[in-house]
């Protein structure tokens, strides 16, 4: 890229940075340093204002980025993702959103120990949380590292080094200085910064078609080399029956695991009331949905203009279609529209990598201040002792994070966010909590476990740890799990361990507790 791509893009992008900063800075000034302002943002946002910011931190690397490109690579099978993306708050909407603001205070452990033994299950569920959430930022982080080798024409290891530790820098001071009420209008300016940027290239990319999308899809199909079978499912999980599995097991993992994402249900807890967190989704779904159509457009309009062998050729896997999309619709790399679209583009991937980070940082600190660290004591924390612990927290994930992206920027951000819901155990621990009677303090254990393990265990035995070029030790080769999602296993486990664990279980079900829950969950009397 030329020093006119570079340059602008760095300006753009520090331009955000020093908005969101300017933001944490005032933010910090005017906090009480209690749990409720650093966890939940003092409960005081609209559903607008907090259905943008489910938005924003919904609306990922992942999405962005590595999406578009799975559909310029593999066309109709890259579809799932922005499917199951969309999908999945469906269930989030009908299944989760309500109760858990009514009976959750700031985390998904909130929410199952109402009617349990707080310590062991508060244990469970922050590991659970804290692993899935690091899980996540491993994709943004690799995203971070990708879009920095194009924009300053360097694809040294160092180069995009020094990018995730800038990345990770900056989500530990927004998160340890700003707390859930910075994170928060940080989310909310980068989803109206990537709706504007992608509503824009969507636009260009009609226009060069005439409006015309059947011929958008034909020109892609043809210049992806496989004629139709690109608009036809099966170019990337078709070949066998493990393709077919692996993408019954991605499949599910999108749909079921969104609801179990700690970031996205932290988000449920800064609206004052039940109402306020269905009416947040609803915003959500609306501008979700908007986002994921026009990933699509972006997608085959990638695969026609650019082509697959150019998108492979600067990234294999696919993370920088968009970037090159822009630059060609803008003019090609020479041109003043190129340069200016191209740096545009860029800089609202860098403020998405760092608004998505940021939320998921707070999100997996928040778990192990309030969850693990408070139940760990034989006292119980305070609360200016539990958010000193949330702000270290936030520097060592942090670490764990960078170092996790550095071993894994090879592989696609949109499947390594597939990985982080694939080990999404919460689901099954949050609806057996919500709507079984008879569930128990150990079922809750070995749901959240007996899903958890399995998951991370059947990644490690997989492709992706080993036995090729891409996996995350190419050197060696442990492969013994044929699939590359492990979610078509380990959701279904978890489900099973909750239920094993609970009738296997000495300990009689609270009743009485059960009956507190199930009307606090469905009228919000008593929610914090």
């Amino acid at each position: 890229m030329t020093g006119d791509h570079q340059a602008l893009a760095l300006l753009l992008f520090s331009a955000f940075v020093a908005v969101t900063l300017g933001i944490t800075t005032w933010v910090s000034r005017h906090r009480h340093g209690s749990a409720e302002e650093f966890y939940a943002g003092g409960r005081l946002f609209s559903p607008m204002e907090n259905g943008f910011a489910i938005a924003g931190d919904y609306m990922s690397a992942a999405s962005f980025l590595g999406i578009s490109g799975l559909i310029a690579l593999y066309g109709y099978d890259g579809l799932l993702y922005s499917v199951g993306f969309l999908v999945a708050w469906l269930v989030v909407l009908f299944l989760v959103a309500e109760l858990v603001r009514n009976c959750g205070r700031f985390t998904l452990a909130d929410v199952v120990a109402a009617r349990m033994n707080e310590r062991p299950v508060r244990i469970a569920a922050g590991t659970s949380s804290v692993t899935v959430s690091v899980l996540y930022l491993v994709a943004q982080m690799v995203g971070a590292g990708s879009l920095v080798a194009l924009l300053i024409g360097r694809t040294s290891e160092a180069a995009q080094a020094w990018t995730v530790i800038g990345v990770g820098a900056l989500m530990v001071i927004y998160v340890s200085l700003g707390g859930m009420r910075a994170t928060t209008w940080i989310q909310i300016v980068k989803a109206v910064l990537l709706l504007g940027g992608t509503i824009a290239l969507t636009v260009l990319v009609l226009v060069r078609f005439h409006g015309d999308f059947d011929r958008l899809l034909l020109t892609a199909a043809e210049r992806s080399g496989h004629g139709a079978s690109f608009l036809a499912p099966g170019l990337k999980y078709g070949g066998d029956w493990t393709a077919r599995f692996d993408f019954i097991s991605l499949g599910l993992a999108l749909v079921l695991g969104t609801a179990g994402l700690p970031h996205i249900l932290s988000r449920f807890c800064t609206v004052p009331t039940a109402r306020a967190a269905r009416r947040s989704v609803v915003w959500a779904i609306g501008l979700i949905g908007g986002f994921y159509l026009m990933t699509i457009v972006l997608g085959f309009g990638a695969a026609a203009i650019v082509g697959p062998d150019a998108v492979r050729g600067s990234n294999a896997a696919g993370n920088t279609a968009v970037p090159l999309l822009a630059l060609d619709l803008g003019g090609g790399a020479d041109s003043t529209g190129g340069t200016v679209l191209f740096a545009v583009v860029a800089a609202v991937a860098f403020a998405t990598i760092l608004a998505v980070v940021a939320g998921v940082t707070l999100a997996s600190s928040a778990s192990v201040a309030h969850d693990l660290y408070a139940s760990l004591r034989r006292r119980r924390a305070k609360p200016r002792s539990e958010v000193a612990v949330a702000r270290a927290a936030a520097v060592g994930i942090g670490v764990v994070a960078i170092a996790l992206g550095l071993l894994a920027r090879d592989l696609n951000v949109a499947f390594l966010v597939g990985l982080a819901f694939a080990a999404s155990a919460n689901l099954p621990v949050l609806l057996y909590s919500l709507f079984w009677r008879g569930f128990t303090t150990r079922g809750a254990v070995w749901a959240v476990y007996g899903g958890l393990i399995p998951a991370v265990v059947l990644v490690l035995l997989s492709p992706v740890g080993s036995g090729s070029p891409e996996s995350l030790f190419p050197g060696v080769d442990f492969q013994y799990f044929p699939l590359q999602n492990p979610g078509l296993v380990s959701i279904p486990l978890g489900f099973v361990a909750g239920w094993l664990g609970t009738v296997t279980s000495a300990e009689p079900p609270d009743e009485a507790k059960h009956a507190e829950t199930e009307v606090r969950s469905l009228t919000g009397a008593g929610a914090v």
